[in-house]
């Protein structure tokens, strides 16, 4: 990306993962654009609860898909999912919990920052 993103604090965007190396453009990082219909912008750290619900939703994230350089997650890793997915998570009751420092501020515009900061690893 070459504009500089934001998380949901104004700072700067951290790093979620880089093994496995996630986010929409495989950067390590939650950055979005206008190609990312889905809104990749919520790193969150998956649980098997999280992994299995994906899954009956349709969206397995446990199996690799090389061809587009997703290597399979498993509980523990951090990965940058959709806010909608996230959102849907939480309502059903095991939406996994996230790190806003590398949690874009884009994801603002569809969910508030206090239901972010309750589901939130990185505050004290």
């Amino acid at each position: 990306m070459s504009v500089k993103q934001k998380n949901v604090f104004g700072g700067p965007l951290e790093t979620c993962s880089r093994a496995p190396l996630t986010g929409f453009y495989r950067s390590g990082c939650c950055d979005t654009g206008a190609d990312d219909l889905g809104l990749h912008a919520v790193c969150a750290e998956m649980t098997r609860e999280f992994l299995d619900f994906s899954k009956a939703r349709g969206n397995d994230l446990t199996v690799p898909n090389p061809a587009v350089g997703f290597p399979g997650l498993a509980p523990g890793d951090r990965w940058c999912l959709c806010a909608g997915r996230w959102v849907e998570a939480v309502e059903a009751g095991c939406a996994p919990r996230i790190v806003l420092a590398a949690t874009n501020q884009e994801v603002l515009e569809h969910v508030p920052l206090e239901l972010l900061k309750r589901h939130a690893l990185d505050l004290v």
